[in-house]
């Protein structure tokens, strides 16, 4: 395989940000929020939109072999260059929606051109602060995209399509650049936390696949929590409230009183690094039926085992307290941790750590202290990485992304494109 010193100089930063920039703020300006309480996949009318947009787009760059299935997967094929139809496709894979946590319509991005360094006031009061944000100091000079602080801004993860769509571009642009088989997916409904219900799995021909979907500059990440959802419901005994002394047990309270038995301290804010947690998501009931929702996330098997024990012993104890209610918990797994399954296959990150020192940037390994659409995807037997798009403050009203680091990550990703081919060719000859 080639070394980097033997590899063409990356192309520049600015040449990649002047292509990305535009794809970007075309992106986010589609509303695509999905709804995890919706069982159609996908679970929300704006993520056909964007799929359509995309499938135009990629139409639009020559490729022929694209295609929009029934449940909004976007899956389009670019050839192999000559020689090189024998090498394995490789993958790469982005979300079309954005999470429901905060508002995701009528995105108004605002381009920081050479940021000055000050502080960026937003609209609700909030600002973006150097002060409390050591990254958004460092970028000083540099050019970035934030919300106006009404919405989300989407960068998770149109980032990641934009930088994909990019690549695309300029491999066509460029087509003195060896490559074999690439396969882009864009799929929905990442963010409800079930992006691949509905893949049309049979078609996938990558043999391995790498996420766009991480955070700052230089990310790499292998491994991910191990993910349940549990349903916990409530039935209660309804009556008159005049006349409820020794005979009612409010479902409401029931809910309310079992939330308060999730340990704080092993909660999303309480926790950092391998630490897991237990998270309610929505709770919703009257006197007789009530319902909450909790995520359960953890790196181990064994801590998974004991959160899940865990939610059955708070359970009976909301029983005890409140006589004649009953309390159910219906668990669901999400995804599970892709790290075993990656080290079966050594050469996937190896090849993305090589990609990594070609387009000059220091990998920096992490786990996911969340999910991606590559951890079901390799449970299904595609192992798959995730890769920085450049994003921070996911999921927020102070969402921002930093232009030169998404370009960085479509450096990375041409030089995957690359590595891979070389590294196949060099095997075969």
């Amino acid at each position: 395989m080639a070394t980097a010193t033997e590899t063409p100089v990356p192309p520049e930063a600015g040449t990649l940000g002047d292509l990305i920039v535009p794809r970007f703020l075309r992106y986010v300006r589609i509303w695509t929020t999905s709804d995890r309480r919706v069982n159609d996949t996908p679970s929300t009318p704006g993520q056909w939109e964007l799929a359509k947009v995309l499938v135009q787009e990629l139409r639009d760059l020559g490729l022929s072999d694209v295609e929009l299935s029934e449940h909004c997967y976007v899956i389009a094929r670019i050839p192999a260059t000559a020689g090189r139809e024998s090498v394995p496709a490789v993958g790469f894979m982005a979300h079309l929606d954005t999470a429901s946590d905060v508002s995701g319509k009528d995105v108004k991005p605002v381009v920081e051109k050479n940021y000055s360094g000050a502080r960026i006031d937003l609209a609700g009061g909030l600002c973006l602060d150097p002060e409390t944000e050591p990254d958004l100091a460092a970028h000083r000079g540099r050019d970035l995209i934030h919300s106006d602080g009404t919405t989300l801004l989407g960068a998770d993860d149109k980032a990641g399509i934009a930088i994909l769509m990019t690549m695309l571009e300029y491999l066509d642009r460029h087509p003195e650049i060896p490559h074999g088989p690439v396969e882009i997916i864009f799929t929905p409904d990442e963010e409800a936390g079930k992006g691949l219900a509905g893949i049309p799995l049979e078609k996938i021909r990558a043999s391995a696949c790498y996420t766009l979907d991480g955070g700052p500059l230089g990310e790499l990440e292998g491994e991910c929590f191990n993910a349940y959802k549990a349903d916990v419901e409530f039935s209660g005994k309804a009556i008159h409230v005049g006349t409820a002394r020794g005979i009612l047990a409010n479902a409401v309270a029931m809910a309310a009183s079992y939330a308060c038995m999730l340990p704080r301290s092993e909660s999303p804010e309480a926790t950092d690094g391998y630490y897991g947690y237990y998270c309610p998501m929505d709770i919703r009931g009257d006197l007789e039926n009530a319902r909450l929702e909790v995520f359960l996330r953890d790196f181990e098997p064994e801590g998974m085992r004991r959160r899940m024990e865990a939610l059955e012993h708070f359970a009976r104890a909301v029983e005890s307290q409140f006589p004649g209610g009953t309390v159910r918990v219906n668990l669901q797994v999400q995804y599970l941790n892709m790290k075993e399954k990656i080290r079966q296959r050594p050469e996937v990150m190896e090849l993305l750590r090589e990609a990594f020192v070609r387009a000059g940037v220091e990998a920096r390994l992490k786990p996911v202290r969340g999910g991606t659409d590559g951890s079901r995807l390799t449970e299904l037997g595609i192992p798959t990485p995730n890769i920085f798009t450049g994003g921070r403050n996911y999921h927020s009203r102070l969402e921002w992304v930093s232009v030169d680091e998404m370009a960085a990550a479509c450096r990375v990703v041409i030089e995957l494109v690359r590595v891979w081919v070389e590294r196949a060719w060099a095997e075969q000859t």
